[in-house]
């Protein structure tokens, strides 16, 4: 067997491994996120911490276990302060403090135009609960807990109307919490304590943002879902649900370019910002820029995480106040509204909310020139064909150089066997000829690479796009495609939903993936015939191999790919015409 018979076979068995025992290798290393089949109550901050120790924040802690109650029911047990934005509605719980109640207007839960928006928070006692809580704690000192009730300036907190929450604990200590709210998704919260008192007061503020359940995304080398953390010029995206739940308690001692010792999850840094991070939404807590906070993740191992940050412990002399301030950010990961928070300077880093990965200098504009495409045409599925027009007309010129240099390869063919036969018994004076004739012809042996390697990044930073920003999320196409950033739901395996059952992953081929293969057949058809068997056997599959692995992915990198292999078929065509030696067949 020749080397390229056999360099062939091993990837027909390659491409057949991978094709087979993807299902098995995805069950095994990516398997789906339990969801939590109990709720655990978020515990009460300590009346007394010592301000110089630990955390003044409330740890997460294991309760009895409860079933999860009607969330209206819950809604209506406690007094509420109405948010009203043009992106939110929700409510702020006066008992506790806490932001526990919002939907995300801009968003629903499913394609269909009556689907509810999107629940981000949810209060203590309802399945998945999901709120920020911000505080004080001090020795020796009364705070407020999640029992306290506060009182409100006014009926409801609207971006033109910011509130103040007072509490006064029995010694006369009065905390105010002043919460404003932007008309995106972005809180600002001056927390702040006044001491009428003869005798100074020591204390520490802290926020934490709470979340009960797995969600049941999937973190995956691609796309990180779960807690992140943003404290130096990088994000960490390596902890994990499974970390805080006790696995690898010395997750942040890994991290560069923190205080964080061995064994510890905690760290000091100036600035920064953490929470909890799903594909398209995020609960964030944003300290003050400038004030050095005590920050990190905890959890337990019946769910609940934790997200937390303290700063340094202050002294309130008597007739004299203190505040600090935070923001909560708790919304969708819109990629211009996240640029423009990190534009204007006031958080660093915070557009790496979104896990864009290395290729994020090509992910980056090929978003933003889709966006223009589908705001100037209207339909996303159609930008999708415009972009990929716009990446093969870049490419042609690359093209033309390919197929010029194949053709000066496929003439040379005779002159390298001839060469190969000459030097058979010494391998190193045939590569020197070899090389040789290539410098004299001027031909490219990796020339025909290059366009390959070009769009590689270019598919996978779409591919990222798709996945990743919630600008694609939803977009419609033609007819049933009504989420390009879905896989095609309409299969011939179950007779386009005629037969009740639903087929698995693996067979659920959608028409968009059979399209797609059978470019790929004529576009292969258009290449030159090999001459040995295996050649013709191996390209004859390659196709269809290439359908089954592209049908799980989005519909949009289907149609990207599609449109890529029509437009390289009449670009072939053209070639062809221009260097009519491909055509004819090596003796």
């Amino acid at each position: 067997m020749s080397d390229d018979n056999r360099n062939l076979l091993i990837f027909a068995i390659i491409a057949a491994v991978i094709l087979l025992g993807w299902p098995i290798v995805a069950g095994q290393f990516l398997p789906p996120v339990p969801r939590p089949t109990a709720k655990v109550e978020q515990a009460a901050p300590p009346v007394a911490t010592k301000a110089a120790e630990g955390p003044a924040s409330p740890a997460p802690t294991s309760a009895a276990k409860a079933a999860p109650r009607d969330r209206a029911a819950v809604l209506r047990e406690t007094p509420r302060l109405a948010i009203i934005t043009p992106s939110v509605r929700g409510s702020i719980n006066l008992k506790g403090a806490r932001i526990d109640d919002l939907v995300l207007l801009r968003h629903r839960d499913a394609v269909a135009k009556d689907a509810p928006p999107v629940r981000l928070l949810s209060p203590s006692g309802t399945a998945k609960s999901y709120f920020a809580s911000f505080g004080w704690a001090g020795d020796g000192i009364v705070t407020p807990t999640k029992d306290s009730v506060w009182t409100a300036d006014r009926p409801q907190l609207t971006p033109q109307s910011p509130v103040t929450l007072r509490w006064v604990n029995p010694q006369g200590l009065r905390f105010e919490l002043r919460v404003a709210i932007d008309a995106n998704y972005m809180f600002s919260v001056a927390q702040s304590v006044a001491n009428p008192g003869s005798t100074p007061v020591t204390l520490k503020s802290y926020a934490l943002v709470s979340r009960s359940g797995v969600p049941g995304e999937i973190d995956t080398w691609t796309n990180h879902v779960g807690p992140v953390g943003v404290f130096g010029p990088g994000a960490n995206y390596d902890i994990t649900y499974q970390n805080l739940q006790g696995q690898d308690p010395t997750i942040w001692a890994k991290m560069s370019g923190t205080s964080a010792k061995a064994g510890e999850n905690y760290f000091d840094h100036r600035g920064g910002w953490l929470g909890f991070g799903d594909i398209y939404w995020l609960a964030a807590l944003i300290p003050d820029q400038k004030t050095q906070v005590h920050a990190g993740f905890r959890g337990t191992p019946d769910n609940v995480f934790q997200a937390d940050y303290t700063t340094p412990a202050i002294t309130v002399t008597p007739g004299k106040a203190a505040t600090q301030t935070a923001r909560f950010f708790a919304g969708a990961k819109e990629v211009g509204l996240i640029d423009s928070y990190q534009d204007a300077g006031a958080i660093a880093n915070f557009d790496k909310a979104i896990d864009w990965g290395w290729f994020r200098v090509i992910e980056k504009p090929i978003f933003y020139y889709l966006s223009f495409l589908s705001r100037l045409i209207g339909n996303f599925g159609v930008a999708i064909i415009a972009l990929t027009i716009t990446v093969r007309g870049l490419l042609y010129p690359i093209a033309q150089r390919q197929f010029a240099s194949m053709a000066k390869m496929k003439a040379i063919q005779p002159k390298m066997k001839a060469l190969q036969e000459r030097y058979k018994d010494d391998k190193e004076r045939q590569q020197q000829e070899i090389m040789a004739l290539y410098k004299a012809e001027g031909a490219n042996p990796l020339a025909g690479c290059l366009p390959i390697l070009l769009q590689i990044p270019i598919m996978y930073a779409l591919y990222k796009v798709l996945i990743l920003t919630i600008e694609m999320r939803h977009q419609p196409f033609v007819l049933w495609i009504r989420d390009l950033s879905a896989p095609d739901p309409l299969t011939p395996i179950n007779l386009f939903g005629l037969l009740a059952f639903t087929p698995p992953a693996f067979i659920a081929i959608g028409i968009v993936p059979i399209l797609l293969g059978i470019s790929m057949y004529f576009q292969f058809k258009l290449n030159p015939a090999p001459m040995d068997e295996a050649q013709k056997q191996v390209f004859a599959i390659m196709p269809w191999m290439l359908m089954f692995v592209m049908a799980p992915f989005a519909v949009g990198l289907q149609l990207y790919w599609i449109t890529s292999n029509v437009l390289t078929i009449l670009q072939q065509r053209v070639l062809y015409a221009r260097h009519p030696e491909m055509l004819v067949p090596v003796k």
